[in-house]
């Protein structure tokens, strides 16, 4: 079946995905956008399918065969396609650079108990993170690192955010990911026997210096307040990144990362 053709900018399509960059819209909607054909690529690898998939060829860089296998095989799984005209595709589009491809998929949620650990669990816990990039980076990292699964509490930005899931580049869809709060966090992790340790330049102990091994979960705070007192008071450790200069603490993405990355070293 040829796709349906959309060339007015005040088409009620048209007008639905630029409200669901706002996070309302999403939430009421229980969708987001996904753009871009390593995204949706991922996406479908791992099992989400789009409901709808909105393609414009004039986008699409050089040769269209990949485009065309990925927009074949989202029909294929139940994607209604639609074509874009340029303008209206520019109208759609959150990133800079299009590429003629933009999917919706439906909101999901896990639970803590949806989460499968190994017999050695490393988890990211994350609290009050603010900006899309660092959570869209975070998710990077922890799937760079083989996290049995990402705990975000209290979250401040949202997941679904165009942004995160653009920062992510689509690993949010290979990252078990849980939303919940810190009390309910800290309490599953103790009924687990997982052992917390929480990231906060206040510590003593170098994060170089601490046993990382055994089921663990690293504990990351906000951009500008840092972790929680709660957090730093029931963590089984906390455990600082030194710093040299006249900065007294780093981007959470990049110190999520330099720590993750010595838990890997060290277990394996």
């Amino acid at each position: 079946m040829e796709p349906e053709v959309i060339t007015s900018l005040q088409n009620p399509r048209v007008k639905q995905l630029v409200k669901l960059r706002d996070r309302r819209p999403r939430d009421t909607a229980q969708q987001f956008l996904v753009e871009g054909y390593r995204q949706i690529r991922r996406a479908l690898d791992k099992g989400f399918p789009p409901t709808e998939l909105y393609i414009c060829i004039e986008w699409y860089p050089g040769e269209q065969g990949n485009e065309a296998s990925l927009v074949a095989e989202a029909e294929e799984a139940g994607a209604q396609v639609f074509m874009l005209n340029k303008p209206a595709f520019s109208k759609v589009a959150y990133r800079e650079r299009p590429d003629g491809l933009l999917a919706v998929l439906p909101q999901w949620r896990n639970e803590l108990e949806d989460l499968k650990l190994s017999p050695t669990p490393l988890l990211l816990v994350v609290e009050a993170i603010e900006k899309p990039g660092n959570l869209g980076t975070i998710l990077r990292s922890a799937d760079a690192a083989g996290v049995d699964g990402l705990i975000v509490c209290d979250p401040v930005t949202d997941l679904f955010n165009p942004n995160v899931v653009r920062a992510s580049t689509g690993v949010l869809f290979s990252v078990p990911v849980v939303i919940a709060d810190s009390e309910a966090v800290r309490a599953w992790l103790g009924s687990k026997k997982i052992r917390s340790v929480a990231t906060t330049p206040a510590a003593t102990d170098l994060y170089t210096e601490v046993d990382l091994n055994g089921p663990l979960a690293i504990v990351m705070g906000s951009e500008q307040y840092g972790l929680s007192d709660a957090w730093l008071a029931e963590a089984d450790q906390t455990v600082r990144i030194p710093m040299a200069g006249q900065a007294d603490s780093l981007n959470v993405a990049m110190a999520t990362i330099i720590t993750l990355f010595e838990a890997v070293r060290q277990r394996s």
